[in-house]
């Protein structure tokens, strides 16, 4: 008999986070590392999680009129260098195509890192009239940023994501669309992936290159670090200059349009790791699970448990779960193992003594609690599980997000907390760049919003003393 498989342990996340986090990634399966730096191979299980995003994603945005579209994955360097903040602002991250099989090109060529260039190319071609408004377009695509440091997930070197441009009559109305999508992000983090988030506005420094305004969701994860969740972007009508896009308004006047874009990328699967992981492994929220719920099927060699668990998996299944009845001869242990190292939602057991009651035993992955459950209505009962491991693993991490930010007054009170307890500081600012950059070299942090739900904090900036402007959570970020 061959001899049984064990599943791998993984690193201790409060003895080394960043390695749990490579652990996690590659023994769950989700990862491979391909021979080039900074790219990797995104296996079935992540890839599949990733489709559930991107469904539920795609549907939100159709709902609000989106429609998807697919533009070139090189951008023409002359193309590029039409918008001066934005070009400058991706520089050091683009990668250059010099020739085309042995010829050298007449210009070169950058493969994407973002799409604003081809979609305002694009629209100076197709919009003629204000009839033709708003231009509401999504992309599902890869780029490609030559990160110096990569980490899967968080900060490779080619990434999938969601790429959302609008072109829109006014201000109002793109400024508009700019709040509307960073509130579908915010939505999805919430009750989809169970990630409370911080919503804001960024600051000028860390604004997207060639955007008027920067809006962002915020995430902390487990090791109390921020994770840019989603941002949305307000351009005004700055990319329609410099590209000469124009549309005649219902007086019979040319006007600029004004253009938004926003975005979500795979990075955010490594924020649902760093946010619900622990010691055993991935810990998923149902509603972008792979597997929402395993059948365990126990003492598989006495009659009838295998028949009941397939039964019961179709009965599922048939309900719209995402199930699977695990048959093969690993012993139970081992599954259970496997299972909580895949960060399966549900794990459902079933043997002998449970057929014969009527019932079957549920066992949460975000507690470990265990239910008695009754066969008869377990349809109606699974998806009501579902939920309550989606509640529970969101108050974990909104007591994780609460308890790790805290209120600050002083700069010394700021290092303070940094140094011994980390996670997020508020604190007043007075918007000056140079106290900004003096709250990173001295504290060690970056401004990651000012939020929306704004506090009075104090008068003054506790960098500089002079009136304070807005509050703003700063912390350590991904």
């Amino acid at each position: 008999m061959a001899k049984e498989k064990k599943v791998s342990q993984i690193t201790d996340m409060d003895a080394d986070f960043a390695q749990w986090f490579t652990d996690v990634v590659v023994k769950a399966e989700l990862i491979d590392y391909s021979g080039i730096k900074g790219f990797y191979v995104l296996r079935p299980y992540a890839y599949a999680i990733w489709e559930n995003i991107q469904q539920t994603l795609d549907r939100r945005f159709k709902e609000l009129g989106h429609e998807n579209v697919s533009m070139p994955v090189l951008i023409p360097e002359s193309l590029l260098q039409k918008e001066k903040d934005h070009v400058e602002g991706f520089a050091p991250e683009v990668a250059w195509v010099t020739h085309g099989g042995e010829e050298e090109l007449a210009e070169r060529m950058c493969v994407r890192p973002t799409s604003e260039t081809l979609f305002c190319d694009h629209w100076s071609h197709v919009l003629q009239s204000w009839r033709d408004l708003p231009m509401k377009y999504n992309q599902w695509c890869s780029v490609l940023r030559w990160e110096k440091t990569t980490r899967p997930f968080l900060r490779g070197r080619e990434f999938m994501w969601q790429e959302g441009h609008t072109l829109h009559a006014t201000a109002e109305e793109a400024q508009e669309e700019t709040q509307q999508m960073l509130n579908v992000y915010a939505d999805f983090c919430e009750n989809t992936l169970a990630m409370p988030v911080i919503r804001g506005r960024k600051t000028d420094k860390e604004k997207f290159a060639g955007a008027e305004a920067t809006y962002t969701v915020e995430c902390m994860m487990h090791d109390h670090k921020a994770l840019q969740g989603g941002t949305s972007h307000y351009f005004g009508d700055g990319f329609a200059r410099a590209f000469g896009i124009q549309f005649t308004d219902k007086d019979n006047v040319l006007k600029y349009p004004h253009q938004t874009s926003w975005g979500m990328s795979t990075r955010i699967i490594g924020g649902i790791i760093m946010t619900h992981g622990d010691n055993n492994g991935l810990v998923l929220p149902p509603k972008v699970a792979p597997i929402q719920a395993v059948i365990i099927p126990i003492a598989m060699h006495k009659e009838g448990v295998v028949d009941r668990a397939k039964e019961l998996e179709a009965k599922l299944k048939a309900a719209g779960i995402r199930v699977k009845c695990d048959v093969s001869d690993q012993s139970p242990g081992w599954k259970f193992a496997e299972y909580e190292m895949k960060g399966v939602p549900l794990r459902i057991e079933l043997g002998p003594r449970d057929i014969e009651a009527g019932q079957c035993v549920a066992v949460s992955r975000a507690t470990g609690e265990k239910r008695i459950v009754p066969l008869e209505g377990i349809e109606a009962r699974v998806p009501e599980l579902l939920d309550t491991v989606h509640k529970e693993l969101y108050e974990k991490a909104l007591k994780n997000l609460n308890d790790n930010t805290r209120a600050v007054t002083s700069m010394e009170e700021a290092k303070k907390v940094i140094s011994e307890q980390g996670g997020f500081i508020k604190m007043m600012w007075c918007g000056d760049l140079e106290c900004e950059m003096r709250m990173k070299d001295e504290v060690g942090v970056s401004s990651r919003c000012m939020p929306f739900a704004q506090e009075r904090l104090g008068d003054t900036c506790p960098v500089c003393g002079k009136p304070a402007k807005a509050m703003v959570v700063w912390g350590v970020a991904y």
